[in-house]
C-alpha cells in the first residue's frame, strides 16, 4: 500500500503536491481562526459524557456498532459532495480521497460487525440525519462551506484516531490485526503531523475575503454542534442496552482511566503515551480494593522484605 512521508509527495488528483514548510501563521489566517472559532464549542464536545466514556473504555460493542453506522452515513454525505464539488475552487486544494476518504473503511467496518448483510440492518438516527441533511445543503448552495466539515471531521480524525483505536481495540477485545477499526487507519499517510501541516497551509492559501472565512468559521461551530448531538443521541441509544458484568473477580478487565480524560476525539493523541504505565496503577489499585488482591500483596511485600533483609545481611 502507498504510503507517504513529510518529503514524499500527496497526489489531491491536481498531481504532486509537498509538505510546506516554515509557514509563519497569522491570526486572518483561516486555520488560525478555525482554531480559536471553534475553542469553546470544542470544550463542550470533550466534554460530553459519551466522549469521556469512551476514553475511559467504558464503550459496549452495540454502541460502538452504533457510532459507527452514524459516521458511515456522515462520511458517506461528505464525501460524495467533496466529489461532486472536487473543481470548486475553495475546495479542489483539499481534495485528498486517497489519503483521507472514509466511507469505505467504514463500510468494512460494518461488514465486520453485521456481517454481509451489513446495509439491510442499518438506520439513520434522527440526529445523524440532521447533519447529513446540512452537509448536503451546502454542498448543494454553498459549497465552500464544505471546508469547515472537512476540517472537523479529518483533522480531528488524523489527531486522536489512534488513541481512540487502541481504546477501542482493548476495551471490546478487537482482533490485534484492525479488523472492525479501520476507519482509524489512514494508510496513505505516513506523518499524520506532516499531513495536517500541509492541509492547514492548503486553507490558509485558498482565496476567500474575510467574510467568507467568517461564515467557514461559523459553519465549522455548527459542525461540532452536530458531532455533539450525535454524541447525546449515542448516550440515550445506550440506556436501554444491558449492562454487561465488566469485571472478572471483582477486579477490572479493561480499566477504567483515572485523572484528566477529557480529552476528545480531535485532540487526544497527546494521552497515548502514558496509556501502559495508567493501565498498571489502575491494575494494582484494583488489587488492593480486592481481599485476593491483598492477599497477593501481602505476599509480594513479605517475599520483597526477605529478600532485602537477606541481602542486608
Amino acid at each position: 500500500m502507498a504510503t507517504t512521508t513529510a518529503t514524499e509527495s500527496l497526489s489531491n488528483g491536481e498531481g504532486p503536491v509537498h509538505e510546506d514548510q516554515g509557514d509563519n501563521l497569522r491570526p486572518e489566517d483561516l486555520s488560525e481562526m478555525l482554531a480559536a472559532g471553534t475553542k469553546d464549542v470544542h470544550e463542550q464536545a470533550e466534554n460530553t459524557q459519551f466522549v469521556k466514556d469512551f476514553l475511559r473504555g467504558r464503550i459496549r460493542k452495540e454502541l460502538f456498532k452504533l457510532g459507527a453506522v452514524a459516521l458511515y452515513y456522515t462520511y458517506s454525505a461528505m464525501e460524495e459532495e467533496m466529489e461532486r464539488n472536487k473543481e470548486h475552487p475553495h475546495l479542489a486544494p483539499l481534495y485528498f480521497p486517497v489519503e483521507l476518504h472514509r466511507h469505505e473503511a467504514l463500510a468494512r467496518d460494518l461488514e465486520f460487525f453485521y456481517g454481509a448483510e451489513w446495509e439491510s440492518q442499518i438506520r439513520l438516527s434522527p440526529a445523524t440525519e440532521r447533519y447529513v441533511e446540512r452537509i448536503r445543503e451546502v454542498g448543494r448552495e454553498d459549497p465552500a462551506l464544505l471546508v469547515a466539515h472537512a476540517y472537523t471531521r479529518y483533522m480531528g480524525d488524523l489527531s486522536g484516531g489512534q488513541v481512540l483505536k487502541k481504546v477501542a481495540q482493548r476495551a471490546l477485545k478487537l482482533p490485534a490485526t484492525g479488523e472492525g477499526l479501520e476507519f482509524y487507519m489512514f494508510d496513505a499517510i505516513d506523518s499524520p503531523k506532516a499531513f495536517k501541516q500541509l492541509y492547514r497551509s492548503r486553507m490558509n492559501q485558498l482565496e476567500l475575503d474575510a467574510e467568507s472565512k467568517k461564515r467557514v468559521v461559523d459553519e465549522a461551530v455548527k459542525a461540532f454542534h452536530f458531532n455533539m448531538e450525535v454524541f447525546q443521541e449515542l448516550e440515550e441509544m445506550g440506556k436501554p442496552i444491558e449492562e454487561e458484568d465488566d469485571t472478572e473477580n471483582g477486579m477490572p478487565v479493561h480499566g477504567d482511566a483515572t485523572g484528566d480524560v477529557s480529552k476528545c476525539p480531535y485532540y487526544a493523541a497527546k494521552t497515548a503515551a502514558a496509556d501502559g504505565t495508567t493501565h498498571a496503577c489502575q491494575l494494582a489499585m484494583a488489587m488492593l480494593h480486592h481481599p485476593s488482591g491483598q492477599v497477593l500483596v501481602a505476599i509480594c511485600v513479605a517475599l520483597l522484605a526477605s529478600l532485602v533483609a537477606w541481602y542486608l545481611m
